[in-house]
């Protein structure tokens, strides 16, 4: 890049208000190009912090976005800042993909009834060790522990 074109890129982002250099640089850093449409989804994902969606959730929230992504662009999005390690992919027995913007070890609570997900509390874990086969590590384990109104 052109020492000129390295100012302007300079000058762009100081312009830009703080939420979208955050998205930009969290994009960046994973290796993801910072597109309008990805910074616009980053504001609505990283935007309330800690949380948990499904694509459609998205959808819904993304609706009066100026240019509105598709679901498509949506699907697209979720999967490439997932497989960056932006997102967790949280997948349940019903089909439905859920996605949590807290990415290191935790379990989660489903509420069948209201087809909610949330995080356990720390002080609620179980301590779970598990031996795997030779030649294996463990990745993660994720329990979800699914709820129903007695």
């Amino acid at each position: 890049m052109r020492n000129g074109a390295i100012g302007m890129q300079t000058n762009r982002m100081a312009r830009l208000p703080d939420a979208d250099r955050f998205i930009r640089r969290k994009l960046e850093s994973a290796g993801v190009m910072a597109t309008r449409q990805r910074v616009d989804l980053g504001r609505t994902i990283f935007g309330a912090g800690d949380r948990h969606f499904t694509a459609e959730i998205i959808y819904q929230e993304t609706r009066s976005i100026r240019f509105a992504p598709t679901r498509g662009t949506i699907y697209n999005t979720l999967n490439k800042f997932a497989r960056r390690g932006l997102l967790r992919e949280i997948a349940l027995y019903d089909a439905k993909v859920w996605y949590d913007t807290k990415t290191g070890p935790h379990f989660h609570f489903y509420f069948e009834d209201t087809d909610e997900l949330s995080d356990i509390p720390d002080c609620e874990l179980p301590e779970i060790e598990i031996s795997p086969p030779e030649g294996m590590r463990v990745a993660a384990i994720d329990v979800i522990v699914r709820l129903k109104r007695a």
